[in-house]
């Protein structure tokens, strides 16, 4: 028999239903994987496991440095197509950059050099983070070459050497006007992109400093006061007032002590470490006392030394001191600093433990729910929520019930909104206190009598699920299967 394109055309409109309920059939078939609840009387009780699962969670997250400042390290490798999606727990393409690659003429823009690399995640359901550097120790003109030629002063360097009349970089006098006036319209232009997008996670303050590390180290070796370091966070603060900014830590180098750090932490910054396991040992890290300011209110925010340099000289070893890192500061971003499949290769028993407690991961310890339930009449929930993780889960979300039908169906949704997970507390590996929620709903009224799966999520107070948990029977919009109700009339 012949089929004529008008035949194929009511082929495929037959077909597209019956192979959508197929696909519910087999989300609900996979999600009935999920452990059994045991019955006790009118009462019926799950205690889900943790799977072990890495997350991908809003606010948390391994980063990976798609521009490491050099623009070939570490996304040249990578083809357009390829976003490393067998990394477990990459939420975060962080794009580092110097300024004078996105405003190479005063006024001309060419944000396409951070956007193409953002879009690749973004597509994939990440988030991306920036900074714009103005000094670096490998280009002569991290700040345009424009800025210094508008007037703006500043002074030829060495590395090693400090300043050097002869010196192959410059690097800007951070307090001259007409360089801050330039900068200002910059940070102007960028917060007019990407401040309050819910794709990007964070920006780092990173105009002052070599590499954006609020230190002259590496460049000119001058010495700047608080008052500097001040001024360039109020000039990101002037103009990124929705997105989180970031801290530098070594801020307080170089003689300027804690005033700095502290302005940051006062006026809603939170802190990043850039320097963990430059060195080894007792010196693998510095400023883990310091995250104490900063972790019970913002996420803190970790990057390792470039992995193969700590791993050539001997410092990082089996790399549990990032580990470390990650407990004693709270940490909820860290990062992947190399090629991130020659990073993720000899670390992947790492990197899975460091998934297990980075940021905040919510576990649903024990939920009981009535058997039988009425039409319209009451549906008590109780339920154990414990955060294993390291940091508070700062975004906060609710949790909720959903009743689904044998085709995946929304029958019932019940949020709890008195109940908000931003309040569990942290605590040592296996070690975090449990809390519980007593939630009293009622069906809806329309709702049909029958056979229901409970579902639990965590997310929106109006029940839309944004949380991931480690927990089976996932239904792939982050509803966790717990077990079943009778609803009756």
């Amino acid at each position: 028999m012949r089929t004529t394109p008008q035949d194929a055309m009511a082929i495929s409109a037959a077909y597209v239903p019956a192979l959508a309920a197929l696909v519910a059939m087999a989300v609900h078939a996979l999600a009935a994987t999920a452990a059994p609840a045991s019955v006790d009387g009118d009462r019926a009780t799950a205690r889900p496991i943790d799977t072990g699962a890495a997350l991908i969670n809003p606010g948390m997250g391994w980063t990976l440095h798609f521009y490491s400042n050099i623009p070939t390290n570490y996304g040249s490798r990578l083809a357009p197509s390829d976003t490393v999606d067998e990394f477990p727990g990459l939420a975060v393409v962080y794009l580092r950059i110097p300024w004078s690659y996105i405003e190479p003429e005063e006024g001309r823009f060419t944000w396409s050099v951070v956007d193409t690399a953002a879009q690749r995640w973004i597509a994939k359901g990440k988030r991306v983070a920036f900074r714009f550097s103005c000094s670096e120790s490998w280009t002569r003109w991290a700040t345009p070459e424009w800025v210094a030629k508008a007037g703006a002063k500043g002074h030829n360097f060495t590395v090693g050497k400090g300043v050097d009349e002869k010196g192959p970089f410059w690097e800007p006098d951070y307090d001259d006007p007409v360089f801050l006036e330039k900068l200002d319209g910059f940070l102007a232009a960028a917060a007019a992109r990407y401040d309050g997008s819910p794709d990007v996670d964070f920006i780092d303050v990173g105009s002052f400093g070599v590499w954006g590390e609020g230190h002259t180290d590496a460049s000119t070796r001058l010495p700047y006061s608080a008052a500097t370091v001040k001024r360039h966070i109020d000039l990101h603060l002037k103009h990124f007032k929705h997105t989180l900014l970031a801290a530098n830590d070594d801020l307080v180098d170089q003689g300027r002590g804690q005033e700095g750090i502290d302005y940051a932490k006062e006026k809603g910054l939170t802190l990043r470490d850039d320097s963990i396991l430059v060195q080894g040992g007792n010196n693998a890290y510095f400023h883990a006392a310091m995250a104490r300011a900063f972790w019970p209110a913002t996420p803190v925010i970790l990057e390792c030394e470039h992995y193969g340099s700590s791993r050539d000289r001997g410092n990082w070893k089996d790399g549990s001191q990032y580990l470390q890192a990650v407990e004693e500061y709270h940490a909820s971003y860290t990062a992947i600093h190399w090629w991130p499949r020659e990073f993720l290769a000899p670390n992947k028993d790492l990197v899975d433990r460091i998934n297990r407690r980075l940021g905040y991961r919510l576990q649903l310890a024990e939920v009981s729910w009535p058997v039988r339930a009425a039409v319209g009449g009451a549906f008590n929930v109780k339920a154990q929520w414990r955060n294993a993780g390291v940091a508070p889960c700062y975004g906060g979300g609710f949790p909720a019930v959903t009743l689904k039908d044998a085709q995946g169906g929304l029958a019932a949704v019940l949020a709890d909104e008195k109940f908000d997970v931003r309040s569990l507390p942290v605590g040592l590996p296996d070690k975090a206190e449990a809390r519980g929620e007593d939630a009293a709903f009622t069906l809806p009224f329309n709702i049909a009598a029958g056979k229901y799966d409970v579902y639990v999520s965590v997310g929106t107070r109006t029940g839309s699920p944004r949380i991931a948990l480690p927990h089976a029977g996932d239904d792939g919009q982050r509803r966790y299967r717990v077990g079943v109700v009778e609803v009756v009339k």
